[in-house]
């Protein structure tokens, strides 16, 4: 990058380690959005500019807010090189990594349209995806939270686009594989629900995919923002049990799709992303279902969580050993 271009980007984006978010609104303000979109960056490299674009290019009035957790790769200079000028676009650097509750908090006060998207910036969005969402949103107003199906690059369904709230039940279920032994006794309580026809139009659902959050701006200031005690994944479960206890739905837009690249600020770090996992899985389940069952079941439940946590990093190990002893890497 030449010198004018990294002046620019010192400009474009405000250190925020010490100021306020309200003090940092040094650009001149935009009309009102109809959508303020968030997104939390973690080397995410050109997929980053990818979504913004996406974003930019949908069919409503938008403005994106990029909260970056101290990223050491060049996404954020790719994209103020491209989209550096565009008034709707504000980059936030934080200190050092947040976590990905902290960093969408972060920069919440900056959105000022009355829905909020939170996507992750290895998402790409079809122009007229936000639109249709927003017309959803509009017409729905017990919706306070919204998704859609989201698909992996080669069009195929993620896991996580439809799912129930894990619970002890749930874990058991997979660990004897008894729903494809006896699925009629784990009808509806299933984590993997892609072998399932599709609804042929919106349905409420427990759970949806943290990679595109459509919340109402309302709903949000009731419920509460993420929870900052987990740092990465089960927020977003948190986040879904607090909008059903506060009387608002959850939605998934079936007939409405992204693309998501999952992974990608996370692929360098399995074990760092694992450990951060199975801490989420805990704060979940001591938050919400731990005084739901006797004591002794709910320590078993911790210690399996624990258990699985060291099976896990077992497998990355001989994983990065196999790796290591591969033809051509010796």
């Amino acid at each position: 990058m030449n010198d004018r271009g990294a002046a620019r980007l010192e400009r474009w984006m405000e250190p925020v380690q010490d100021a306020p978010i309200h003090d940092l609104t040094g650009a001149k303000r935009q009309p009102l959005p109809a959508l303020s979109v968030i997104v939390v960056n973690y080397n995410a490299g050109p997929l980053l500019l990818d979504c913004v674009r996406s974003v930019l290019a949908s069919d409503i009035a938008v403005e994106v807010c990029v909260s970056d957790n101290g990223s050491t790769d060049d996404s954020l200079e790719h994209l103020c090189s491209h989209l550096g000028e565009d008034p709707r676009v504000r980059v936030t650097r934080n200190a050092g990594n947040l976590g990905f509750a902290g960093a969408n908090n972060r920069v919440l006060g900056f959105a000022r349209a009355p829905f909020v998207l939170f996507l992750n910036p290895d998402c790409v969005v079809p122009p007229k995806v936000l639109g249709r969402m927003l017309s959803f949103m509009a017409a729905t107003p017990e919706a306070g939270l919204a998704g859609c199906t989201i698909r992996n690059p080669d069009g195929s369904e993620q896991i996580a686009s439809r799912r129930a709230i894990p619970d002890p039940w749930i874990g058991l279920v997979r660990l004897l594989c008894l729903e494809w032994l006896w699925p009629s006794l784990v009808k509806g309580k299933r984590l993997d629900r892609t072998d399932e026809p599709m609804p042929s139009g919106p349905v409420a659902v427990e759970a949806l995919s943290g990679a595109f959050m459509l919340v109402r701006r309302a709903a949000l200031d009731r419920v509460g923002p993420l929870d900052e005690g987990y740092f990465l994944h089960c927020e977003d479960l948190d986040w879904f049990v607090r909008f059903a206890r506060a009387g608002w739905q959850i939605y998934l837009i079936p007939e409405v799709h992204v693309v998501h690249h999952k992974g990608a600020c996370s692929a360098g770090r399995p074990i760092w992303v694992e450990w951060h996992k199975h801490r989420g899985m805990i704060r979940f389940f001591r938050k919400f279902q731990y005084d739901a069952y006797p004591l002794p079941l709910s320590l078993m439940v911790i210690i399996g969580i624990w258990i699985r946590f060291g099976l896990v990093l077992l497998r990355v190990t001989l994983q990065r050993v196999r790796s290591g002893l591969a033809p051509g890497r010796q």
